[in-house]
């Protein structure tokens, strides 16, 4: 116990360590449990839920997000997406595009015995995604979608929190692909902890598609934007051995590109966003706008981000430029609401769709 209290001395102070069900756990600590509750997340312990613009538009019956578009991933609509983090309001950086509340995340690797096991976790988000849904359950319009809901066919570990921090990923990772309902498991990761990746990739657990965050072209702006708190001296080194690592990862992998007009955006960035995009050889390269919501109101201006038109002018110019130096991609899709341009590498073929659109309509 006297171990405990020095962590939660010098490294906690969103978090709290206690007994949780006869255990000694981590938790979110009640006073920021119940901002976040505010601000419509769902808590449990140490693991946060929420539901996003297009699961609710989802449920309503509108548009999907771009993944289903491009992808077919959620399969049957981004209702059926749960979107958690195992980790919630804990991170190794605190980029300044983030949307959630990075003033309250706490930066730590919590150990194997602190945090709740897999099937506890998803059982509590999907307990507190319950709770969220409850008012869809009465509208006309959106019961029967709300009903789909709970049980969802996608898996988006994301959210507010850094996924690769949770000691037992590889273990949610296979649990979360036993469930019967499950057509897919995404991982989105900044990239600095490539040791969590390499167990993912030895212990036969990798998601269905890893999501790499890329938002700068070189070491001095990964400082700038990314603002690493956990390995600051060589964070752009450990995220340099996580880009590489996707090259040869045996799973669909993804780069995502946000960009900002003021700090990223310039073309004359492309060149060394090329080369890096040749390093990590991607199946997939997702270029997007900064948006202008949430918290990353109070550290970027709303002319930060990039009007459709410019994201795609970009992105071809990437395209244009990974080519000229030996790369085999092309432009796949776009998808103007959410300001963004997917490209497709042919030299690592795979096809576009987890579920093809017209074996949508059987999905259960």
């Amino acid at each position: 116990m006297e171990k405990i209290e020095q962590v939660i001395k010098e490294s906690l102070k969103y978090h709290t360590i206690g007994e949780v069900n006869g255990r000694i756990r981590i938790r979110i600590t009640d006073e920021t449990k119940a901002k976040l509750i505010k601000a419509s997340y769902g808590i449990y312990n140490h693991s946060t839920v929420e539901l996003c613009h297009w699961t609710k538009s989802a449920l309503v019956r509108g548009q999907s997000c771009y993944k289903f578009k491009f992808y077919g991933a959620p399969a049957g609509g981004s209702h059926r997406c749960a979107e958690f983090s195992p980790v919630g309001m804990i991170c190794s950086n605190r980029c300044v595009y983030c949307w959630r509340p990075t003033e309250s995340f706490d930066s730590f690797i919590p150990s194997e015995d602190l945090v709740d096991d897999p099937e506890e976790v998803v059982q509590g988000v999907l307990r507190e995604r319950y709770r969220l849904l409850t008012g869809y359950f009465g509208n006309p319009k959106s019961k029967d979608r709300a009903k789909e809901a709970l049980v969802p066919t996608h898996w988006s570990i994301s959210l507010s929190g850094e996924p690769t921090l949770y000691p037992k990923l590889p273990q949610l990772v296979k649990y979360l692909k036993s469930l019967p309902s499950t057509k897919s498991v995404f991982i989105v990761t900044n990239g600095e902890h490539p040791e969590m990746l390499e167990r993912l990739q030895r212990e036969d657990a990798l998601p269905t598609q890893l999501y790499l965050s890329c938002n700068a072209p070189n070491r001095e702006l990964f400082y700038r934007i990314n603002v690493p708190v956990m390995y600051r001296e060589d964070a752009w080194e450990r995220w340099l051995r996580s880009l590489e690592l996707l090259s040869r990862l045996n799973t669909r992998t993804v780069i995502r590109i946000t960009l900002i007009r003021s700090l990223n955006y310039d073309f004359k960035y492309i060149p060394e966003f090329a080369k890096l995009m040749l390093i990590g050889n991607p199946h997939f390269i997702e270029a997007k706008s900064y948006m202008h919501l949430g918290h990353s109101t109070f550290r970027l201006k709303r002319s930060d981000m990039l009007r459709h038109e410019e994201v795609r002018e970009w992105a071809l110019k990437l395209l244009e430029e990974i080519n000229r130096l030996g790369g085999n991609f092309r432009y796949m899709d776009e998808d103007e609401p959410s300001r963004i341009v997917v490209l497709q590498n042919m030299s690592r073929y795979v096809d576009r769709w987890i579920v093809r659109p017209e074996d949508q309509a059987k999905i259960k």
